[in-house]
């Protein structure tokens, strides 16, 4: 693909241009080239696509029978999966990510839609016992309306489907915007909507920049609910905003996921988790094991296997099917791994293997796979989220002792636990203040199962039968059954 494609606006089921004209490029992470334009949206774009959805949510969506809104959701999900390997090959040349992880992924994304369309018509009311003679009283769970989801670069099509599925399935409609770092993959998956014959309006995607475009959408009056994946520093923008509409919103934000290896653990299960929890995806995912600690009796041994299957990791381009690690999403990444790395070891932290820029591509983002020794959990590298492969390790000798410097820190994640001791396991996990606790496994999904986080984490659920209540309202209605009329209130007994 060296010839640079142009990209277009999903909005009211046409593919559209900026009313500007103004365009954004993006880069192949993989030589820095810029490889698509996609336009710019303003505030004028975001009203269209915001008054459109609502059109359609009024006007259709709402009205269907939920089981003919599953029929769509499946029709998508079908759509996945005949084009899995197309939209792999795409979000890979996107944002970075191995090819046979992004053309798996959307696969099993479709899962997500099937799963959704399978809740769609079984959200049931219920009959309150009132305390008042002669009344029926009931509730019903009802779509909310325009419904805001803003999707970060990575895992697009994962951290759409948490969205757009239960969105869909309970009758709201949606307004995506894609991240302006990776945004062509969600425009071919509108390709995938309009195959699957959404009606119009019912999702649109737009691609612009927080100012103006993602600002105009998160303050917009007719949006309804607001669904966000990202830093926690544009959470707290979006959540001020969303005081000008009042709307409800989630957050799933960053996270500094701790790991505990006790000495009773299976190792070589705990070396292949946490491999895949850090150096997975080039350590770019929200629930990378980053922090990991190591009780005292196993420190030694279990640091020289971890660093010698680290330092084996293949680094190279990700559409090479031998690559095991590939370039990081952005330059601004790289550099905030190698500011936070220089004040690790200006404070005593010890980088046992990686730590510099890979030399093995003078135009791409590559950063080998990196493990530090930490005598305090509180360093830069241990502290703070990275978005890299670059992996904090510490000292501890008892489980309470573990506990409290797990807990140590802003973010709420997730987290992980090995060990062969059951009834530890169930101790540890149970004390962790994390919204997601893994135990003798590591960076798995489904969408049976809810994620979210606490603390700066984020608040709200994604996936499972939970994450319906976030794209639902509860009505409550009275209806008197007594032949008589109501008692006069001006007549004093």
């Amino acid at each position: 693909m060296s010839k640079i494609q142009n990209f277009k606006m999903y909005i009211d089921g046409q593919w559209v241009d900026s009313s500007s004209g103004k365009k954004i490029e993006t880069l192949n992470p993989e030589n820095n080239k810029v490889w698509a334009t996609v336009p710019e949206a303003n505030e004028e774009d975001v009203d269209k696509a915001v008054q459109c959805a609502q059109i359609a949510f009024e006007n259709s969506w709402s009205k269907l029978h939920p089981r003919d809104r599953a029929k769509y959701l499946r029709s998508i999900a079908d759509q996945l999966r005949a084009n899995a390997e197309h939209l792999g090959k795409i979000e890979t040349i996107d944002t970075g990510k191995l090819y046979r992880e992004t053309k798996t992924q959307a696969n099993y994304i479709a899962e997500y839609y099937d799963y959704f369309a399978g809740l769609a018509d079984k959200v049931e009311g219920t009959v309150v016992p009132i305390d008042k003679p002669d009344m029926q009283v009931t509730t019903t769970r009802i779509p909310i309306g325009v419904v805001a989801a803003i999707i970060p670069w990575n895992s697009q099509m994962l951290l759409t489907a948490v969205k757009l599925a239960p969105a869909l399935a309970m009758g709201n409609t949606v307004v995506i915007k894609a991240s302006e770092l990776a945004p062509v993959t969600l425009l071919e998956f509108g390709k995938l909507i309009e195959k699957a014959g959404i009606p119009k309006g019912v999702i649109n995607i737009i691609t612009g920049l927080g100012e103006p475009c993602g600002k105009a959408l998160t303050t917009h009056n007719l949006v309804e609910r607001i669904a966000f994946t990202g830093g926690p520093e544009t959470a707290k923008h979006i959540v001020k905003n969303s005081a000008e509409n009042l709307s409800q919103v989630s957050l799933e934000l960053g996270g500094k996921s701790p790991v505990v290896v006790f000495d009773d653990a299976d190792q070589e299960n705990a070396l292949n988790g946490i491999t895949a929890g850090i150096f997975g995806a080039s350590g770019q995912s929200c629930i990378a094991g980053s922090r990991l600690y190591l009780q005292s009796n196993i420190y030694d041994e279990f640091l020289k296997k971890l660093i010698n299957k680290a330092e084996k990791i293949k680094l190279g381009g990700p559409m090479d099917k031998d690559t095991q690690m590939g370039p990081l999403n952005s330059f601004k990444q790289l550099e905030n791994i190698e500011k936070n790395i220089k004040a690790t070891i200006d404070q005593g932290g010890k980088v046992r293997c990686g730590g510099k820029r890979s030399s093995i591509s003078n135009e791409g983002y590559y950063f080998p796979a990196t493990i530090i020794e930490c005598e305090n959990h509180n360093l830069p590298v241990a502290e703070n989220e990275l978005f890299g492969p670059v992996l904090s390790v510490m000292k501890f000798e008892k489980e309470e002792e573990v506990i409290e410097k797990m807990n140590d820190n802003k973010y709420g994640l997730s987290s992980g636990v090995y060990t062969s001791n059951f009834a530890r396991g169930l101790r540890v996990s149970k004390a962790i203040r994390a919204g997601i606790v893994f135990i003798n496994t590591y960076r798995l999904i489904s969408p049976m199962a809810p994620f979210g986080g606490i603390k700066d984490s984020g608040y709200g659920k994604e996936a499972g039968i939970e994450s319906i209540k976030e794209y639902t309202r509860i009505k409550t209605t009275w209806h008197n059954s007594s032949d008589k009329p109501m008692t006069d209130p001006f007549t004093m007994g």
